[in-house]
């Protein structure tokens, strides 16, 4: 800007002096681009400080000749500015200030820069908090009424507000502005310093500085999230704990449902006797770290228990004992099959169900859920009895798979109650048997099977054990 020009008419002013007499310093003037400023901002902009005292209405007359933006119709104090210009968003700019010289300065610089802004003023923090969800930066003065130094800052950064956040200085507190930015500041402009194009592009950076600050810190809790979920994984999904058993394979399988959030599905296999496996598969009722810490925790009991030779008409009543205890809410259960399988000359399994859906027996083609009443759940009502169902398995050419109601509850066009069930499960083996695939990689092609009926991935995540003897994976290659 050039320097100031006549000053004008009005209060402040005295009109022509006589020859040899001082004339009084000013208290408005028009600068060579039209616009009223304090006499004192005018001779900061010429080199030439002039001291004045300005009064609220001259800060706020409109230049007589309007460049950009939406200026008060007549005088009196104003407390928000719009400027407009083509194909750009306005900014939102929330400027917290007491000095109205100084507010007015701000919007002159905004104004003669032609940056399209929505410019909100305010004299206190108190004012300036309730509107942070309304605007993209503030530009806060560090000398307010009700907030002096740092002390607004942080309260500013303790709203919760993913607003930017450049503080305003003066000339000697230029170390106090470097220390907002270890605050948490996104910027700091020095009053005095500070023309239109710098004042833009400082607000404009702070923006974009916030908007680059929330994206690092939202990757940061995703990759802090995963690694979490990975951990829990690892505790929900372990290896078997089996040496190899002649003639028999165990396959492990797991999905996450829809939204890639981990649940409460878990599984474990365990060999407790050269012919002897016990296996479960549970399912903790809801979705979430919480859950699936849950199962964790059930999953590592069963584990000891039945390491420790715990009858298995008690294990589940122990099961049940440390749900109650860790559960968050009295709300939450566990479904769980637990099968025991002894491969002697007669093979047998015997199965418990907590309102678990029926594992699978899968004999050459034929294909039958496993039989018995249902039970409740763990959890609902604690103390109850849940009775075994025996199986007789052949010698050879047999499988069984146990699974969690995320596989079934997908959604089918052609079924009456629009799930695929246990009937249509069945369906889809029988189907599969028949087309001669070995099954190790049957948990894999159900899901699919189960997802292209659904029209896109299962809601619910999967987990499935499929146990099967060494003859009917050949006999399945072969056919």
């Amino acid at each position: 800007m050039g320097g100031p020009t006549a000053p004008l008419d009005g209060p402040g002013t005295r009109g022509p002096a006589p020859p040899g007499a001082r004339r009084a310093c000013p208290a408005v003037v028009r600068d060579d681009l039209g616009h009223v400023c304090p006499a004192w901002r005018a001779g900061d902009r010429a080199g030439r400080p002039v001291p004045a005292t300005v009064s609220a209405p001259d800060l706020t007359r409109p230049p007589s000749t309007p460049r950009t933006g939406v200026w008060p119709a007549a005088s009196g104090p104003r407390d928000r500015y719009t400027f407009t210009g083509p194909g750009t968003e306005p900014l939102r700019i929330l400027l917290v200030e007491d000095d109205a010289g100084d507010a007015f300065l701000v919007g002159e610089l905004l104004a003669e820069a032609g940056t399209p802004a929505d410019l909100r003023v305010v004299e206190s923090l108190g004012e300036a908090l309730p509107q942070l969800s309304e605007v993209d930066c503030v530009l806060l003065d560090l000398g307010l009424p009700d907030a002096s130094g740092l002390d607004g800052l942080r309260q500013l950064l303790r709203a919760e507000s993913r607003v930017a956040v450049c503080v305003l200085t003066g000339l000697a507190d230029e170390p106090l502005g470097i220390a907002a930015l270890a605050e948490g500041a996104q910027d700091y402009l020095v009053k005095g310093k500070v023309d239109g194009v710098l004042l833009t592009r400082a607000v404009r950076y702070a923006v974009e500085r916030r908007r680059a600050e929330d994206n690092a810190r939202r990757l940061r809790e995703a990759e802090l999230s995963a690694a979490e979920s990975a951990r829990l994984e690892r505790g929900l999904l372990p290896q078997p704990l089996i040496q190899r058993v002649p003639g028999i394979e165990v396959h492990t399988f797991y999905r996450p449902g829809r939204k890639g959030v981990l649940g409460g599905d878990f599984y474990d296999v365990i060999q407790t006797a050269p012919r002897r496996l016990s296996m479960l598969v549970g399912d903790v009722s809801g979705h979430g770290v919480e859950e699936a810490a849950l199962g964790v925790e059930l999953r590592a009991a069963w584990r000891a228990l039945t390491l420790a030779g715990v009858p298995d008409n008690a294990l589940l009543a122990a099961l049940e004992r440390v749900l109650i205890t860790e559960r968050r809410s009295e709300e939450i259960f566990a479904t769980v099959a637990a099968v025991d399988v002894r491969l002697d000359q007669a093979a047998q399994a015997t199965v418990r169900l907590c309102g678990h859906p029926p594992p699978l027996v899968i004999v050459g083609d034929s294909i039958r859920p496993v039989g018995g009443e249902p039970q409740i759940m763990l959890g609902i009502l604690p103390g109850s009895e849940y009775s075994p169902a025996h199986l007789e398995l052949p010698r050879d050419d047999w499988a069984l798979l146990v699974y969690t109601d995320g596989l079934i509850e997908g959604r089918v066009d052609d079924d009456e109650d629009g799930r695929l069930g246990v009937d249509g499960l069945i369906e889809l083996v029988r189907g599969y048997r028949r087309r001669g695939q070995p099954l190790d990689a049957l948990p894999d092609w159900l899901v699919g099977q189960a997802e292209e009926r659904n029209g896109g991935a299962l809601a619910d995540d999967v987990a499935m054990l499929l146990l099967t003897s060494q003859t009917t994976t050949d006999e399945g290659s072969r056919r």
